[in-house]
């Protein structure tokens, strides 16, 4: 039998956090063969690039600082700074994307990220920067990892953490985004609690637009004179207007969730009516959860393509439907792609363009599902 696992979001009534039930071990998910590189995405790489040319400039970082990335994947930010002649250090728990960073230059330690990885990281040095993107959800036990940021941050140093905001979640109606490969969704007031309660104050944040809509945050030891900027004070008045510090609002979520389940199976199935042919475009996790909560199987959408080939050649979970090379598209010529990485949506929409070319259509199925104009 193939393995299904339940999907329930779980909130805490004193703090917020919101976490999923654990049903798979860390070590099975990011196992020596994890599918996921983040090369692939060039808009995602832009970002990294964008992001190293900030903290080198906001930090002053040099040749006599070090630089360590927590889940640095394939390498796809530290090797910016390696061009700079920043010592950097990936801590990454696969060993098949740890290997293609090295690949690229990137000084690489394959383990899980905690308190004994942190110390012996801070055996060759502390680090005046610590990066984390997209990597506090995927951790099971909170406690030790941030606990083990403290431990390896260098005094005056700084920590910087990327991960999707949960207010954008609730309010664009994100659910696809909740995947067991995550454990936990964040808010502002729920992440500085949580590092506050491991001596690491929380002293700027930023909004950004990836995957739909994230926080940077910006942390450093509680005894360090960093003055807190303006925008946390903003930011804590939103969210607590959002409602974010009370519990209907996370139980009113549900029916929000079901009613755009609803609208999706009906664009699908009005689409199918009318003689389209329909295809997918990526094999994201965000696309599993989707199609599998919608119910979606081949009958709909005859096959997906993606650009990863350690993907092409197998099949999305649950659903069964195929994935193949992007050219796949082409020979088709399906009349509708449906995106499922929609956060990447204009990527994406570039690089399918030749779609139009037999007036076939793009669509995305959040925040709102339609036809891309």
């Amino acid at each position: 039998m193939e393995p299904f696992y339940p999907l329930r979001c779980l909130v805490c009534a004193e703090c917020f956090l919101v976490q999923l039930e654990e049903f798979e071990s860390p070590e099975r998910i990011f196992s020596d063969d994890y599918a996921y590189f983040s090369s692939y995405s060039s808009s995602w790489v832009e970002h990294a690039r964008a992001y190293v040319e900030m903290a080198a400039a906001r930090f002053g970082l040099g040749g006599e600082h070090r630089v360590v990335e927590i889940a640095s994947n394939d390498g796809y930010l530290l090797q910016f700074f390696v061009e700079r002649g920043v010592p950097s250090l990936g801590i990454e728990p696969a060993a098949n994307t740890a290997e293609a960073a090295r690949e690229r230059g990137v000084e690489t330690l394959v383990r899980f990220f905690g308190t004994e990885t942190a110390r012996e990281a801070a055996a060759a040095g502390k680090a005046d920067l610590i990066i984390g993107n997209n990597v506090l959800a995927h951790v099971p036990d909170l406690n030790d990892f941030v606990a083990g940021v403290g431990e390896l941050l260098a005094p005056g140093g700084t920590v910087t953490m990327e991960f999707p905001h949960l207010l954008r979640l609730i309010e664009n109606r994100e659910w696809d985004t909740i995947y067991h490969e995550h454990f936990s969704y964040f808010s502002w007031l729920t992440a500085r609690r949580v590092f506050a309660a491991h001596g690491l104050r929380l002293y700027d944040v930023e909004e950004i637009p990836t995957h739909g809509g994230s926080l940077r945050i910006y942390g450093c030891h509680a005894d360090a004179g960093l003055a807190d900027s303006p925008a946390i004070a903003e930011l804590e008045r939103r969210e607590r207007e959002a409602g974010l510090d009370r519990l209907e609002t996370y139980l009113s979520f549900e029916q929000r969730v079901r009613e755009h389940k609803w609208a999706i199976v009906e664009f699908l199935v009005d689409e199918r009516r009318a003689g389209s042919r329909i295809a997918a475009y990526g094999a994201p996790a965000k696309g599993n959860t989707l199609l599998n909560y919608c119910g979606v199987r081949t009958d709909l959408i005859e096959f997906t393509a993606d650009m990863n080939p350690v993907k092409q050649g197998r099949f999305l979970p649950g659903t069964h439907i195929p994935i193949f090379a992007p050219d796949h598209i082409r020979a088709e010529r399906p009349d509708l792609v449906l995106i499922l990485p929609w956060n990447i949506r204009a990527e994406i929409a570039e690089q399918l363009a030749f779609v139009r070319e037999w007036g076939g259509r793009l669509a995305v199925p959040a925040p709102e599902v339609g036809v891309l104009e």
